[in-house]
Formats: structure tokens, sequence, C-alpha cells
């Protein structure tokens, strides 16, 4: 299986078309303090030359035998065996190059580990990182590129129809040459889910400093049981955008995705499919130019602590995740379940996490909120935007269901800067008694509009 498309709140950032020198590590870097190293591959030998046997099985064709064609996604490209799409080169880097001949028939490759059984010890974490620079192409050239580094369940393999509860999670996955990393986790049943299947739960961000295309970047995932509840975090170059919490999703989820043996690693370079063609389908097109490769430095699984049992409920002090009275105050990265939504470190006021980069689409849950039997007339919430002159968009309240209509609403452009806070109140429509309580926001743009830090109710 190929990670699905993620599908709300695509970023659309500025193309950048730069371009620097590419350069890989001498080997891969030693691990952190208290960080112990499981497994790596550092793609150091001859030009021209496979990777290692003894390390990666080489996937070719348009499917496992026996699975679902396309390898599940739509991709049109034949993966290969071949140098001209797979090969070191010499100089401690991995090329996948995407060909295609002169009848139009794409190639490309796509490489998974021998091993199968990449998991935290108990009570520890494991993380599951390479140094990644992205095909070097961007705009119309770049249409239906689909570059990623990722990681699946291993009962998958031989059986190719157990997706996506056996687990899926996308370290980094780009489109169509754009100055973004995803973050994805894919779980539970397709569709919907609590995964929200086939989008998958993620988040997106632009590479700090250099482009995602023009430059190296480090692309980290971290499974952590040394929490709990468990915890999953996603980073680009040390810095965290997305993470998902065990009490987040149903504990049978969960259980399927987490109990099973590990998961195995996989390197890829689609092209078309559906994600790609959900921006800017159909791709690719003749305007897409073949022969820019995904370069990687290396890949390296380590893990850090271990040898406990970890705890199996949360801390007495910590509330869980969703209900309570809907006049206290909610933070905002609690919320039960939630659409494609980073969580970053808030310099507001009391510190802890804010919902970041929410756009058009996006939504958050939280169930069971108790209004009692005086009715709630309005909604608080604190928020920050840095977003573009002429960027807005409305942060709205709906019970019960996404498909509701709205009770109340207030809309919300630039404040100054993406933490620069402001407490905004909206009148709502009379509410008592206990909803799920659904925040969404919507936008006439593509672009982010808000940060979100916390929100309460009030009479």
């Amino acid at each position: 299986m190929r990670s699905r498309p993620l599908l709300t709140a695509l970023l659309a950032p500025l193309l950048v078309t730069g371009a620097l020198a590419v350069a890989a590590q001498a080997s891969v870097p030693p691990p952190p303090a208290g960080w112990t190293t499981v497994w790596s591959d550092d793609f150091d030998g001859p030009g021209n030359t496979l990777p290692s046997s003894a390390n990666w099985i080489i996937d070719t064709g348009h499917g496992y035998p026996g699975g679902p064609g396309n390898w599940g996604t739509g991709e049109i490209q034949n993966y290969t065996n071949s140098t001209d799409n797979l090969a070191l080169d010499g100089s401690g880097n991995l090329r996948i190059t995407p060909r295609r001949d002169a009848a139009g028939n794409w190639t490309s490759a796509r490489i998974e580990t021998h091993k199968s059984d990449f998991k935290p010890p108990a009570g520890g974490v494991l993380a599951i990182e390479s140094r990644i620079q992205m095909p070097n192409v961007t705009g119309n050239a770049a249409l239906g590129y689909w570059p990623a580094f990722w990681a699946l369940g291993a009962p998958y393999r031989g059986n190719y129809w157990n997706w996506p509860g056996i687990g899926e999670f996308d370290i980094m996955e780009n489109v169509n040459g754009i100055n973004s990393v995803w973050a994805v986790l894919h779980c539970g049943v397709n569709p919907g889910g609590p995964c929200n299947e086939t989008s998958g739960l993620g988040a997106s961000r632009a590479c700090p400093g250099s482009s995602c295309q023009s430059g190296f970047h480090t692309y980290r995932f971290e499974w952590d049981t040394s929490i709990s509840p468990n915890q999953l975090r996603w980073y680009v170059d040390g810095q965290q955008f997305h993470s998902i919490s065990q009490g987040q999703l149903p504990a049978d989820t969960w259980t399927n995705m987490t109990s099973h043996a590990g998961y195995f690693i996989l390197l890829n370079v689609a092209i078309g499919g559906a994600f790609p063609d959900a921006l800017n389908g159909p791709t690719p097109r003749p305007e897409t130019v073949p022969g820019h490769p995904m370069v990687v430095d290396y890949v390296a699984v380590t893990s850090r602590g271990g040898g406990t049992t970890p705890p199996t409920t949360p801390p007495p002090t910590t509330p869980p995740p969703g209900g309570g009275s809907a006049y206290s105050t909610v933070q905002a990265e609690t919320s039960t379940q939630r659409s494609s939504i980073g969580v970053e470190t808030t310099t507001d006021t009391g510190g802890g996490q804010n919902l970041m980069q929410i756009g058009n689409g996006d939504w958050a849950l939280y169930r069971g909120l108790d209004f009692g039997s005086t009715a709630a007339t309005q909604f608080i919430a604190r928020v920050a935007s840095g977003a573009a002159g002429g960027v807005s968009g409305l942060v709205e309240v709906r019970l019960d269901s996404r498909s509701n209509a709205p009770i109340g609403s207030f809309a919300v452009a630039n404040t100054g800067g993406w933490q620069s806070w402001r407490t905004v109140p909206a009148n709502i429509s009379g509410v008592t008694g206990v909803h799920d309580v659904y925040i969404t926001f919507t936008s006439g743009q593509p672009a982010d509009f808000v940060n979100l830090n916390w929100l309460t109710f009030g009479h």
C-alpha cells in the first residue's frame, strides 16, 4: 500500500526554485546522548550500483502480487531494479530517479527494509530518521512527482488488503514540487473511521531555511511509549510540526496498529496518483520533466529507554481527552480528534501548546462538553494569525456533527503574527446539555489563516 492523499488543509506555499549544492554527510550521525542505534544505512558504495541487498528489498512492477493495482493509489509508474532508476552515486547518497521513455511511459524505484520489526522497546521511544533532498524540480515541471519516506505495519506483508488497520506512518511526503513536507498517520478502517481515511490524520509545513527541493533536510518520526497516553511525533530539521496522542484514537484502533511485530521502512518516488492529482490533477502532464532524483543521505533507526512497563493510564493530574465543563478553559491541543492540524509550543501566557497551520476545511473535535441547564450564549477563543494580506477565515462552532450548521462564528485575519494572541468572543445560539463540539474553520483562500490556543463558553 502507498500513502493515501491528504485532502484537507493542503498548504500552498510559495514555490522556491533556487538550487543549493547537494552534499552528503560522511556517515550516519551518531545518535544523541541516551539513544542507541538499532539499524542504519549510509548508502556508501561505488557509484551506479544498487543499495545493499542485505538491507533492502527492491519492489518492482505496478503492485504487490495479489495486492491492489497501481500500489493502491493510482500512481502510474513502473518500479524497476535498474540503476537508471535506483543507484548509489558514489558520494554517500542513494538516488531514486523517475524516467520517461519516448512513448511516454514512466519508470521509477521503490525500496523497503528487510527488517519489519521496528518498534519501541517496552516503555521506551523509537525514532526513524532520514536526511533527504526532494527532487529539485518545481512548478509545472514537477506535476506528478510524489517522493516519500514512510513505514508500514509488518502484517501488510503477504496480505496487502489489511490497510489501514495495521498502521502507516508517513514521515515525509511531498507532491508536485511544493515547498512543503506532509506528515500523516493512517489507521483504522477505510473509508472514514478515526483516521479520516483515505486522507489520514496529517499536518504539513514548509521546510526550514532552504526549500524542500533545493537542499537536504532531516525528517524524523518518534513513537513514544515512555509517556501515557503514548504519542507519535513528526519533525523536520528538529522542529516538531505534528503529533497524535493515543488518547485521540479508539483503544482498539491504537492496539491494532501498535501490538503487532513492528514496521518496515520504505523510500520511493511515485509519479501521478491520488495525492498529486488532488492538488493539480490530472498528473503527470506533458510539461512534467523526468530525471530529477530524490537524494537520500542516510536512514537511521534509534531507540531510547525501555525495560519498564509503560503506564496504562494517565497520571491523576492529567484530565482525559474530551468531556468536562464547557465553561472551563479547554486547551485546543486536547481535542479528541482533528484533521490536518499541527501542534507547536506556544509563547502565549501560561505556556503549553497551540494548534497551528489551520486552514479551510480543518476541524477539531471536543467530545462530551457539558453546558448544564442554563444556556450558553457565548463562544470565546484565543487565536493568533500571521496570514498574508487578504487571507482571512471563520472560526465556527458546530454541535454533534460537522455537517450541522454552525451555532456561531467569528472572523479572524492577521493579528500581527502566528504567536500574537487575541481573545475573541462570539455570540452563539443558546446551548444546554452535553454535546460533542466541533470547531470548524472556513476560508475562501487555500492558505492557513489561524492558530488556536484555547476555547471556552459563557452565559
